[in-house]
C-alpha cells in the first residue's frame, strides 16, 4: 500500500470553519432536505446556523470524516458543540437549538434508537419519491447565501 505525501493536500482535507456555530451538511438536491434548511433560516433568529451541501467538497468532506456514505446522502450531518448528529437524532439537535417551542422535540429522544432510525430511513429511503428531487442544488436565497460554507 503506497503512503500518502503529507506535503500533498487531500482532496477530502476538511476545510476549517467556526465550531462555535452549529452547521448542517444536508442533501442539496432534496426538496425535503432544502425545505427543512428554509425553515431553520427561518426560525433561526439569531443566526447561529451555518449550512453545507453534502455535494459541495466541503460537505463531502464531512461526511467522510464521520464515516458517512458519499455516495448516497440519507441523513443530515449535524454538528454541535464538536458533536456529531445523524439521522433523527440530527433533527432534535437542530430543534434543540432553536429553543422554545422546538426545543420539544426533545421527546422522540424517548423512542428507542433502533425505531428512531428505522423511522428516519424509512424517511430518508423515500425522501425524492416522496417530495421530490431537483436536477442540482438549487441558488440560494440571499440570506442563506450568507450562510453557506463551501
Amino acid at each position: 500500500m503506497a503512503k500518502s505525501n503529507p506535503a500533498t493536500p487531500s482532496p477530502l482535507a476538511e476545510p476549517s470553519f467556526d465550531a462555535r456555530q452549529p452547521l448542517i451538511v444536508f442533501d442539496g438536491v432534496c426538496v425535503l432536505c432544502s425545505g427543512f434548511v428554509r425553515m431553520v433560516v427561518r426560525l433561526d433568529r439569531q443566526e447561529r446556523f451555518r449550512f453545507a451541501t453534502a455535494q459541495s467538497p466541503f460537505g463531502e468532506a464531512l461526511f467522510h470524516k464521520h464515516g458517512l456514505r458519499t455516495d448516497s446522502y440519507e441523513t443530515n450531518l449535524v454538528l454541535v458543540d464538536g458533536l456529531a448528529f445523524t439521522k433523527l437524532d440530527s433533527f432534535v439537535a437542530v430543534m434543540s437549538e432553536l429553543g422554545w417551542p422546538w426545543r420539544a422535540a426533545k421527546a422522540l429522544l424517548l423512542l428507542p434508537r433502533p425505531l428512531r432510525d428505522w423511522l428516519y430511513n424509512r424517511i430518508a429511503r423515500n425522501r425524492y419519491a416522496l417530495f421530490g428531487r431537483k436536477d442540482s442544488c438549487e441558488v440560494p436565497s440571499a440570506e442563506l447565501r450568507g450562510r453557506l460554507i463551501g
